[in-house]
Parts: structure tokens; sequence; C-alpha cells
């Protein structure tokens, strides 16, 4: 009687442990709020969808690459935009040669972006950045690179937005390959959700 009363009160102390665990991890990091792009396929999702390999854990998870909000004055080094400076998912990052597959638009267009959340969160803005004409393109993405005024800002004002997101986006006037920087700022966090898309201007 007494070994099953000590694995009870063990068991339970032992659940009590990992549930404090979860709500500190969770607490700590604002986990309650995920999302990726969709329309243009973003990195993280080719790698979910299985048309990119060799991605690493971002394949189960692509709607987790947060890091700091605040681009582009604060936010994730360069070099590590595309990862949001997260170790695990620094695949991202890798120009690959230029070996990512590829999204084809249309310069000049009329543009949806697609986003799927799975958890909403209260907002600050969603913004879009493109790179230069004459980026590196076997560089890893730097703010250098990009234009860094948007190509269009969509305010929230802290509001909650639904886990489909559609943004109209007026693409410029830009050919061959380029890079989509897409940023999900967060209103009631210090964090940021950041999408990296390649895109072939045609």
């Amino acid at each position: 009687m007494l070994g099953r009363r000590t694995a009870r009160v063990a068991i339970g102390f032992a659940a009590t442990i990992v549930a404090s665990f979860m709500l500190l991890l969770v607490g700590s990091t604002g986990a309650y709020a995920h999302g990726y792009t969709t329309t243009p396929t973003s990195r993280a999702y080719f790698c979910k969808l299985g048309q990119a390999t060799n991605c690493g854990p971002i394949q189960w998870e692509p709607q987790s690459v947060e890091g700091p909000k605040g681009f582009p004055n604060g936010g994730p080094a360069d070099t590590k935009l595309c990862s949001a400076g997260l170790g695990q998912f620094a695949q991202l990052d890798d120009q690959r040669g230029g070996a990512w597959p590829v999204n084809n638009v249309t310069a000049g267009s009329s543009y949806n972006v697609n986003w799927t959340l799975t958890a909403a969160h209260a907002t600050t803005d969603f913004k879009y950045y493109v790179t230069k004409p004459g980026w590196n393109q076997t560089a890893k993405l730097t703010r250098s690179a990009l234009n860094l005024t948007p190509i269009k800002s969509f305010p929230y004002n802290g509001a909650r937005p639904p886990n489909s997101v559609s943004h109209n986006v007026t693409l410029p006037n830009l050919s061959g390959r380029h890079m989509l920087f897409a940023v999900w700022t967060i209103a009631d966090t210090s964090n940021a959700f950041y999408q990296c898309s390649d895109l072939n201007f045609r």
C-alpha cells in the first residue's frame, strides 16, 4: 500500500513539474501566436510540403519562425533574418546556391500574400519587404540587400486577425530572382514572426 501511495505522489509531483515548466516556456516565448506564409510559398512552408529537403526541424513547425520584433532597426541580426536568429532553423538562412524552390510572379502586378495563422494574436502590423536590384543572391540575407521601405504595410492596432489572412500588394518592377521578407509584428509580446519567400520576377 505504501509503495502505491508513494508512486502516486511521485507521479503527481512529476506532472506538476512538467506543467509548471510548460507554463514558464509559453509565458517566456509568447508561444500562443504562430503563422507562416502560403502565398508566396515561404521557405518554411516549402519544407513542410517536402518540396525542399534537408530542412531540419522547420519542416514540422513552419509557424515557429519567431524572433525579437522591431525590424528594421531591431529584430534578428543580419544573415539570420530568415531563421529569426533561431539556431534550429538556420537552414532557412542558407541561400543554397539558388536551389530553393521559387514562386513565379509578374513584375508590377497585384498580388495576394496569404498567411496561415495556427494561433492568432493581438497584432501591430504586417509588413512586406523585397530585395533591391543587384542584391547578392549567393549571400545570406541582410538589411543592406533589402529595400527597407516596405512595399506595403497593414496596421492592425492591436486587433486579432483571423486564422487565414490575405493582403493585397503591388509587386515592384523587378526582374529575375528576388526575396520577399514578410514580418508579422505581435502587439502584446516582444516578438514578431518572419518568413522568407524566393521569387522569380517575369
